[in-house]
C-alpha cells in the first residue's frame, strides 16, 4: 500500500496491533510496506494525543470563530483608519 492515503480504519488497525504488544513499528513497516515514520506519526497523533479517528476529517482546515463581535471589530477598524489619516496629515 505505498503512496496511498490510508483509511482511518486501517490506521486504527495498525495502531491496535502495535499497542497490543505483538508487533513493533519495524515489524508493522515490513508487514504492511508502510514507512516506519508514518506508523509512528499515527501512533503519536491518534493514540498518545487521544485524537478520535472519526473526527479527523471534520476538524480539518481553519477553525471557525463562533462568537464574532462585528461591532467591536468595526470600532477597532474606525480607530485604525483615524490613526492612518492622522499619520498621512502629519507628512
Amino acid at each position: 500500500m505505498p503512496n496511498n492515503k490510508y483509511t482511518n480504519e486501517f490506521k486504527k488497525k495498525v495502531i491496535d496491533e502495535y499497542v497490543s504488544g505483538n508487533e513493533s513499528f519495524y515489524s508493522l513497516e515490513r508487514k504492511y510496506n508502510i514507512s516506519n515514520s508514518s506508523i509512528k506519526n499515527w501512533y503519536y497523533n491518534f493514540y498518545k494525543k487521544g485524537i478520535d479517528l472519526a473526527t479527523i476529517k471534520e476538524n480539518r482546515g481553519r477553525k471557525k470563530e463562533e462568537n464574532i463581535d462585528y461591532k467591536e471589530r468595526y470600532e477597532i477598524l474606525k480607530k485604525y483608519q483615524a490613526f492612518l489619516k492622522a499619520q498621512r496629515e502629519r507628512k
